[in-house]
């Protein structure tokens, strides 16, 4: 019984949320391999075999992987698919993206975003926005799981000692080219793997007053920004910034919700953060159910007076 965690990587690091996967493909008990799929992604593959709990780094560098197009990926996956019972992808953009295609040609049910190994064949999962956790069995030969990242915690980057493996790698599919990428550059911690995230909601009226409550804050601390469906869908904030069951999952240690009332599909988003600190005018918010502090007051003042506390 072996195991492959398809990393996600920008062919020069190993991304966080291949660490969690590679946690979910210790807990099912087999050895655990990585496949580095990219171009001039050799220094990519020696930071996979430094990760603990590694047996061995599949290399396959090519100018055919190197944007990550899902279909020439997924190739790659399914060249090598036989040789594994388990095949796991973190629950990111990325990995919903080839997981699907490799479970079809494998003819075979995915597993989706799992959040607990109870045994190599049982898995489970949140369903309803994260009301309810269904228990899943699976009897494919061959498992193709994306992971919930925030249901494990990471492996560490050192420690291991995997041997690399260098693999040939796929053809063109043809199918899709890479035309351009636009890469939004930030001093702030990425939003999915920051310790400390400060969210805004609809409540601050206007992406200016956005701006002007939520970053200050968010420089104190040193907090990555998020913000709800209702501000995301009002224009106050960029897209790459909701948190929710349509947006981004995460858990940092401490999360801070200015402003949002609490819709079931946000907290799907944040409720497994370590402290969360609710700051809403409106005692009946759905968000102080879920907060381990609460502050009835308003956003407009309380931040404010945060801010200048810190």
């Amino acid at each position: 019984m072996t195991s492959l965690v398809i990393a996600e990587h920008d062919n020069a690091a190993i991304k966080g949320a291949t660490l969690n996967t590679i946690t979910a493909a210790v807990a099912i008990g087999a050895d655990v391999h990585v496949l580095v799929a990219g171009h001039n992604a050799a220094a990519a593959a020696a930071a996979a075999a430094q990760i603990a709990g590694v047996s061995k780094v599949i290399h396959a560098d090519g100018a055919t992987l190197e944007a990550g197009l899902a279909e020439n990926v997924a190739a790659q996956v399914l060249a090598i698919a036989s040789h594994y019972t388990h095949i796991l992808f973190p629950a990111t953009a990325n990995g919903k993206n080839v997981a699907p295609r490799v479970a079809a040609k494998l003819d075979v049910g995915q597993i989706s975003d799992i959040t607990k190994v109870d045994s190599p064949d049982t898995f489970e999962r949140p369903i309803y926005a994260g009301n309810a956790i269904a228990t899943v069995q699976s009897s494919d030969a061959i498992k193709v799981i994306t992971v919930r990242t925030t249901g494990f915690d990471a492996a560490a980057t050192t420690g291991g000692s995997a041997t690399v493996e260098v693999a040939t790698a796929a053809t063109d599919s043809g199918k899709s080219s890479f035309v351009g990428r636009e890469v939004t550059k930030s001093d702030r911690p990425e939003l999915t793997a920051a310790k400390i995230i400060v969210s805004g909601g609809r409540a601050l009226g206007s992406s200016e007053k956005f701006d002007e409550v939520m970053v200050p804050l968010a420089d104190k601390l040193g907090a990555a920004i998020g913000a709800s469906r209702a501000a995301v869908d009002a224009g106050y904030a960029a897209n790459d910034l909701q948190v929710g069951q349509t947006g981004k999952i995460v858990a940092p240690q401490l999360y801070v919700a200015c402003g949002i009332s609490g819709a079931i599909q946000h907290l799907a988003g944040m409720k497994d953060s370590k402290v969360i600190v609710a700051i809403n005018k409106d005692p009946e918010a759905p968000i102080f159910s879920v907060a381990d502090f609460g502050l009835e007051a308003d956003l407009f003042v309380a931040v404010p007076e945060l801010v200048a506390a810190l």
